[in-house]
């Protein structure tokens, strides 16, 4: 039995939680937003069907929220027992990040999330209306912080080493490195375009069964309208983001793109497939669009890029993975951007809500967004190795030292939990759906106690947990 190598349990483990982990802040990231401005329409236009489409909705974030606090939890233990030496060398950068972001978001999103659930009948509706605006600005805080600690990580700025630590000389270039800017764009648009198809998804399967038409009329009307605008900015976005990696960090985006050659032909083709041979330093075969690459990546017909030749053996990522994991978040958004143009056509045609294979298309995407998004966290983090922090500290030199049984043990544990996890919200979820928004009761009725509030006739954001019919 060949001996367990405990670098890459680890890394296994730490990979399979913060994956886990970030379904949930996406899928809640996008829908605080959605649901601020369902509950302002509902304020502004006094229709029952947006306050109808609110309730509905609410059930689905308070699941992935609460999801999402837990096993972001798991993840700072996960600092300091994995990677101790990692939270010794960079925990007094890495350490206030998550201090500010606990006081800032999560106290903000505590403090209102309480009057969001269960204050519906008893506060007024702008109060009711502003708490469910500061959960969402509490959500987009959190992701600033997280995300300005990850991207402090890949283009680290601001501090020095002193005594085998790293100790902060600005905190404004920590805060604002260089790729967070980008990065932090980069993500929000991600969670709010997964939550837009999540909710076009939804739709499409009530219209293909023709049931509670109004109500899925009007989100996918909001979901796909929304998406149009999104796709188009992170288009925009992500043309930046490339352009930071190509100064920053050129090896992960030479690793998306699958090129090895100290300079790419000119014309460059665009790659679609490619079997590397890491060890070769070339591609087996490789399979792409001609003169594409040139125009994509240089905005030229004849401009070539720099291949991972550039880079030494032992600081390149590994190609297969960041390049995989990049296409895949490639063509869903192509197919994303493809749906928005094609809905566009048909809301103008009049039959954005009776085209029967495009419904079935959106039902397949529903979870398309967070797919895409855990593509791109896949295409940041894998890309960035060898390296922890870019140039500063390899993730070998961060671990614990801790058995490899213990990391074996731990990750089935993990495994075993977090599926347990996932059920729960899946069935949740489906059933929520399965019954319907027709299905909620007109408002959030006073419980007076514990035990009278978990009853299903009582709590309107949670009748499905019982699971009674």
């Amino acid at each position: 039995m060949p001996e367990l190598n405990p670098l890459i349990l680890a890394r296994i483990q730490f990979a399979f939680t913060v994956s886990f982990h970030i379904i949930f802040p996406t899928l809640s990231i996008g829908l605080a937003l959605f649901l601020a401005i369902v509950e302002a329409l509902w304020l502004r236009t006094g229709d029952p069907i947006y306050r109808q489409i609110y309730r509905f909705y609410l059930n689905i974030f308070a699941m992935s929220f609460a999801i999402g606090v837990v096993t972001g939890i798991v993840l700072s233990f996960e600092f300091g027992l994995t990677f101790a030496r990692f939270s010794q060398f960079a925990g007094g950068v890495i350490g206030p990040l998550i201090g500010l972001e606990v006081l800032t978001s999560f106290f903000l999103e505590a403090g209102f999330l309480g009057i969001m659930l269960f204050g519906e009948s008893r506060v007024g509706p702008k109060l009711h209306f502003f708490a469910t605006c500061m959960v969402a600005l509490g959500t987009v805080l959190s992701a600033s912080w997280i995300m300005s600690a990850n991207s402090w990580m890949q283009t680290p700025d601001g501090v020095a080493l002193e005594h085998g630590r790293l100790v902060v000389t600005d905190w404004w270039k920590v805060v604002v490195n260089p790729s967070w800017p980008t990065r932090l764009s980069h993500m929000l648009l991600a969670a709010y375009l997964s939550a837009a198809f999540f909710v076009s998804g939804v739709s499409a399967w009530y219209l293909l069964r023709r049931r509670e038409t109004a109500f899925a009329r009007r989100t996918l009307s909001l979901g796909m309208g929304a998406a149009c605008i999104l796709i188009a900015m992170q288009v925009f976005v992500g043309n930046h983001v490339a352009g930071a990696l190509v100064k920053y960090q050129p090896a992960k985006l030479q690793a998306a793109e699958g090129w090895w050659d100290v300079q790419t032909p000119s014309p460059t083709p665009y790659l679609w497939f490619i079997v590397p041979d890491q060890a070769g330093q070339r591609n087996r075969f490789q399979m792409g669009t001609p003169y594409l690459g040139s125009i994509w990546l240089t905005s030229s017909l004849t401009g070539t890029i720099g291949g991972l030749r550039n880079t030494p053996v032992e600081q390149q990522p590994r190609v297969v993975l960041v390049f995989y994991s990049f296409k895949l978040m490639l063509a869903l958004g192509i197919t994303m951007f493809s749906l928005a143009v094609i809905s566009l056509w048909l809301r103008w045609h009049g039959r954005l809500y009776s085209a029967r294979w495009f419904l079935r298309i959106l039902v397949v995407m529903t979870p398309s967004g967070v797919v895409a998004t855990l593509g791109g966290w896949y295409t940041a983090e894998i890309g960035r190795q060898p390296w922890v922090i870019t140039g500063l500290m390899r993730t070998a030199d961060a671990l614990s030292p801790v058995p490899a049984g213990t990391l074996l043990s731990t990750l089935i544990l993990f495994v075993c939990v977090y599926a347990l996890f996932f059920g729960a919200f899946l069935v949740f979820t489906l059933r929520l759906i399965r019954r319907g928004p027709s299905g909620l009761p007109a408002h959030t009725l006073p419980s007076g106690s514990l035990k009278r509030g978990l009853r299903p006739e009582i709590a309107g954001v949670q009748p499905y947990l019982s699971g009674a019919e």
